[in-house]
């Protein structure tokens, strides 16, 4: 760091010596004599003999704090002055929020000034001066520094490192970043890429930290990632079809038809951008460094229950999530639909679903057949709705046996609720959308 400032430079003018004659109180050009030295060490307020000299970075002690300056015991007959703007680097208004009375402070010696000669002080040229000593060697050896954000201006962050360093916008994240408000006040870590003392220029980058941790992360991840795992991560963005999701370092692809044992529109529904997750690694694709996850495998699966909360004979309520030409699925829970096929719609013959019920409708309905392994529930809307309207046993048990006869006959007949809920399970509905002329 250039020892000179515009201040300094001032002072050297201000107290140019005539030709010939030191001028009180500063020091005469050419060789001094014992005289010459001994008027300038009164004149600065020193014992003769004493080491408080200008150019020198020195210790001393915060004894009085003023509304624009700090006096400070630096050991000589008087105390030396700060004035505010050579306290520190950064912005401040008040001494008093960067030293308190008692503190103990390196200072830089810049002179003297008044005619008592008191000792002008710059807290601001010590904590530079060990400031560059410390960017320097963080330099050479790679060191990563903690800064805190001090200011955001155009292009960039300014930082605290002793001084103030500069972090450009584009070495702030991996991408570009539209707002670096939220960086204000935060500390971050950072690696020193470019110094300038002449022009007082620190550089610094965030992102090189980042691109080295992340790196590092995905040597690790890779290392010990394998499918059937589950692992936590955080999610990124989300999109039509899915999620990425950060393991450390890569970021992993949690399809749609994997989040949830229930049907989704958008994954927003069931997350947002910053949530940790705890996923399964269906697939690894370590050439391309592809992963892709689950979401719905680490929660239980509603169908290994289902026999325990729906038997046979059983009437609950559902919603109708889809209407076809051979009936209607009603979901009973997310993950567990079942199948109402049209000849249990009603207690008359029903030409179109859709002259019955519609989506949306929440619909009572009773469990006529249930087969977890192929993921069936056969459902009668027609049985339940006899029921509720006309208890009487004897008329129950007739329709229940006609409804259970039904069910088994169309069952696994061609075109029957088997095939159906086979297809749909598959997601093939090319052939069964009532919407298209068979």
């Amino acid at each position: 760091m250039a020892m000179g400032t515009d201040t300094d430079d001032r002072w050297d003018r201000n107290h140019a010596a005539p030709s010939g004659e030191p001028p009180k109180g500063s020091e005469a050009s050419g060789d001094d004599t014992a005289t010459d030295q001994e008027a300038l060490e009164q004149s600065m307020g020193m014992h003769p003999g004493g080491d408080v000299r200008p150019g020198q970075t020195v210790t001393g002690t915060v004894v009085q704090i003023s509304g624009d300056s700090v006096l400070v015991d630096v050991g000589a007959k008087s105390e030396g002055i700060i004035h505010l703007h050579d306290l520190s680097h950064r912005r401040t208004d008040r001494p008093e929020d960067v030293v308190s009375i008692g503190d103990q402070i390196a200072v830089f010696v810049l002179g003297w000034e008044g005619d008592e000669g008191m000792l002008r002080l710059s807290k601001r040229r010590a904590d530079e001066t060990r400031a560059w000593s410390r960017l320097e060697e963080a330099l050479k050896s790679g060191e990563v520094l903690e800064p805190v954000v001090t200011e955001v201006v155009r292009g960039g962050l300014v930082v605290d490192v002793g001084m103030r360093g500069f972090v450009p916008s584009s070495h702030v994240a991996k991408g570009f970043v539209n707002d670096l408000q939220p960086f204000l006040g935060q500390t971050i870590r950072v690696r020193v890429i470019e110094l300038d003392r002449s022009k007082r220029r620190a550089i610094l980058s965030r992102r090189v930290v980042l691109d080295e941790e992340g790196k590092s992360q995905r040597e690790q991840l890779w290392a010990s990632i394998e499918e059937g795992q589950v692992r936590e991560g955080v999610v990124k963005s989300l999109t039509d079809f899915g999620a990425f999701v950060d393991m450390g370092g890569t970021d992993g692809l949690l399809h749609i038809s994997e989040m949830s044992w229930g049907r989704i529109q958008h994954p927003s529904e069931l997350l947002k951008v910053g949530d940790t997750i705890r996923v399964k690694v269906l697939r690894l694709d370590r050439e391309r460094h592809k992963i892709s996850l689950g979401l719905r495998q680490v929660n239980p699966n509603p169908w290994d229950l289902v026999q325990e909360r729906y038997p046979e004979g059983a009437i609950v309520e559902g919603t109708v999530v889809r209407l076809a030409s051979f009936g209607v699925f009603v979901e009973l829970e997310p993950g567990v639909d079942g199948l109402v096929h049209v000849s249990q719609l009603a207690d008359h013959r029903v030409e179109t679903p859709g002259d019955v019920v519609s989506v949306g409708d929440r619909v009572r309905v009773k469990v006529l057949y249930v087969d977890p392994q192929q993921k069936r529930i056969s459902l009668s809307k027609r049985d339940a709705d006899l029921e509720y309207v006309e208890p009487a046993a004897d008329d129950q048990g007739s329709e229940e046996g006609g409804a259970d006869a039904s069910a088994e006959d169309t069952w696994e007949g061609e075109g029957g609720p088997g095939k159906h809920m086979t297809a749909y399970h598959a997601g093939n509905w090319d052939d069964e959308d009532p919407s298209k002329p068979s």
